[in-house]
């Protein structure tokens, strides 16, 4: 498959076109739960500018973190730039911003306390790993995983950021709607609540059912959750009418990735019918209108965008949730026109490219896609390798990653009680290696066992399984709301030291 540079860059520049447009035309209807009547723009006063949107905001973060710091960036570096910049204490931002001033470490940032894990605010922000991993799926949900977990752990909204992430690579090179929704399910859990969601939306469909009553099918199946937060008693009278749950606002994400789903296969070619039937469904307007724009401006392109939908809004970038403006730390470095963000996006996109030897996909050649058919990019173990760790944070180092495991009861300690933590320790590289291990306790009083100190051999993860390690810490009086211990790991006859960080909070202040 060959992909010419012009039709990656027209792709790029057509997702954040569609970005645009579709956060402007939801965000006046954001969270009515109802069947709205748009065709248009209602905003009176645009004047040649977009409505600002989070759903984009955070995106343009990252790619100031990947220019800054380079293409490897984790979830614990992305955290870093999230605290200094991201300024929302709503919802899963903020809930994931209390637990990382706290010291806790994705994914326990976004799953310890966090109502609004199974929210939406992820999948909102998928494209930018897409754009930057044309035609590269597992690459792009590997960098949605990172994302996510931030402030969706172990969440719905995980899930629903790691599917949207690998569709829309794919739909750099396929057209197809139906192969790109089976590629994004391949990567995601077959039981989880998103590709259940995504599930019914296609029976629908194909029964020949209207969207309106596809809307109430998804609305009646997947809004909601049997858990004790929120309050959504604004549903309309019609949506009561049909029976559906009033749910919670914790839970949205299935039936929001449906939402958007709904709007392109109804929509199909025709790109303001995709806005607009998103729209019309109600609910997290301003994200399923403007992901179905993202989805739609990549596969068709920014030249198939009517101009009529541009116009209005120019090509402009307001931003609403980053303090990084003019009288911020970064100045003009935020990209102030969704063509800057699109030579931008594309330059870290050939250097991914170039990592993972998929050139031909920014290619000086006329786009070649005759052998797409034949391509296979859906994930062969469900995805597990990506998300199937995200009960606890990783660290990564030159030759080993290391998992931290807290249990189902999270990072919380109490007097007197002892504290489970399990390490998994996984060699990356070739060759065994013979390792020391010794605590760093957070106060007197603490006392860790079987030992502080031990010595454990590892295998390559090739030949043997990782080195699980099980500890039991005990405190005798908590005096502070955050206590950090931690694991020296050192390698004989090598001057490697790995530093593993736990954070257990004070469970008497709860």
């Amino acid at each position: 498959m060959k992909l010419n540079q012009d039709d990656y860059r027209n792709k790029v520049l057509g997702c954040w076109l569609g970005k645009n447009v579709g956060g402007t035309l939801g965000a006046p209807f954001e969270w009515q739960r109802q069947i709205n009547d748009v065709s248009f723009y209602v905003q009176k006063d645009l004047n040649g500018q977009p409505m600002p949107n989070d759903d984009l905001d955070i995106q343009l973060l990252w790619l100031i973190a990947l220019e800054e710091k380079g293409l490897d960036v984790t979830a614990q570096r992305l955290a870093d730039y999230w605290c200094l910049y991201v300024t929302p204490h709503w919802a899963e931002y903020g809930n994931a911003k209390i637990n990382m001033r706290q010291g806790l470490q994705p994914p326990l940032s976004g799953t310890f306390q966090n109502a609004y894990k199974h929210s939406c605010g992820s999948y909102i922000r998928s494209e930018i790993w897409a754009c930057i991993a044309p035609g590269l799926p597992h690459i792009a949900a590997r960098y949605a995983y990172e994302d996510a977990i931030l402030d969706h752990g172990n969440g719905e909204g995980t899930y629903a950021e790691i599917f949207m992430s690998a569709l829309e690579s794919a739909a750099f090179v396929v057209s197809d709607l139906r192969r790109l929704i089976d590629i994004g399910l391949s990567y995601i859990p077959a039981d989880c609540g998103v590709t259940r969601a995504v599930h019914t939306t296609l029976e629908c469909f194909d029964r020949g059912t209207p969207w309106k009553e596809t809307r109430h099918e998804v609305l009646r199946l997947h809004r909601g959750s049997p858990v004790p937060w929120g309050d959504t008693s604004q549903l309309s009278a019609e949506d009561k009418a049909n029976g559906f749950a009033e749910g919670v606002l914790g839970y949205d994400v299935p039936s929001n990735i449906a939402i958007t789903l709904i709007g392109l296969l109804y929509g199909s070619d025709d790109f303001g019918k995709v806005q607009c039937i998103a729209v019309n469904c109600g609910e997290d307007t301003d994200c399923t209108a403007a992901t179905a724009g993202s989805i739609w401006g990549i596969i068709h392109g920014a030249n198939a965008i009517p101009q009529k939908w541009i116009d209005p809004i120019g090509r402009g970038i307001k931003t609403v949730c980053l303090n990084m403006g003019e009288l911020g730390y970064f100045g003009n470095q935020l990209p102030q026109t969704v063509d800057e963000l699109t030579d931008r996006t594309v330059r870290i996109g050939r250097q991914i490219l170039a990592r993972n030897n998929a050139e031909q996909l920014c290619s000086a050649e006329p786009t070649s896609l005759e052998d797409v058919a034949a391509w296979n990019p859906k994930a062969g173990d469900g995805g597990r390798s990506i998300w199937g760790g995200f009960y606890g944070p990783r660290f990564d180092f030159d030759f080993f990653s290391v998992y931290v495991d807290y249990g189902v009861d999270g990072p919380v300690i109490r007097d007197g009680q002892p504290k489970s933590v399990a390490v998994s320790i996984h060699n990356r590289y070739k060759t065994q290696a013979n390792l020391s291990l010794h605590w760093y306790l957070p106060d007197v009083g603490w006392k860790v066992s079987p030992s502080a100190d031990g010595y454990a051999m590892s295998f390559t993860t090739w030949l043997a399984k990782p080195l699980a390690l099980n500890y039991s810490f005990t405190a005798e009086h908590l005096t502070r709301a955050t206590n950090r211990a931690v694991l020296e790991i050192t390698i004989e006859g090598r001057p490697t030291v790995m530093l593993v960080p736990i954070t257990l909070l004070n469970g008497n202040l709860f």
